[in-house]
């Protein structure tokens, strides 16, 4: 699962937010799916940068991500490793495009379980879900006697 960091946290709230107000979400654009979305936040790019540079090669985000090189010089390809480079590993991106990572779905109520990967409510939960996954890991982390030991030493 993606790093354990409160940027990668505030990306994916961000991210959600931010689809949450559009109008724009389609799955079978690769600029504006589930990677896009997230693409877009990370990269700053805009969706037709995304899907132009998608276009290049053949598939979508999973077989993007399956042939991703990091030394290509392709633009999705430096596209994909800067997702890498903030925080993400390629499984995350492959779970997030199907909404399939089972530790995330497995934390939602049972009845709310079956998510659709190509519906935005659901991309919405599943993006805070997650969120909320890595805060309880971040928290889980931060030891008092650190703080208070850090507290005292300034």
């Amino acid at each position: 699962m993606a790093r354990n960091d409160l940027n990668v946290v505030n990306v994916l709230r961000k991210t959600a937010m931010v689809l949450a107000e559009s109008t724009d979400y389609q799955w079978g654009h690769m600029g504006s799916c589930n990677c896009g979305y997230l693409a877009q936040q990370i990269t700053h790019l805009k969706k037709n940068q995304i899907h132009s540079y998608a276009m290049q090669r053949h598939g979508d985000w999973n077989e993007q991500l399956n042939d991703y090189c990091p030394t290509s010089g392709l633009p999705m390809d430096d596209l994909i490793s800067e997702m890498i480079n903030f925080g993400f590993d390629p499984d995350d991106l492959k779970n997030l495009e199907r909404l399939s990572d089972k530790r995330i779905i497995n934390s939602l109520p049972e009845g709310e379980r079956n998510l659709h990967f190509n519906a935005k409510n659901d991309l919405i939960t599943y993006l805070n879900t997650w969120a909320s996954l890595l805060e309880e890991d971040c928290i889980k982390q931060v030891k008092l006697t650190d703080l208070y030991v850090n507290q005292v030493a300034v």
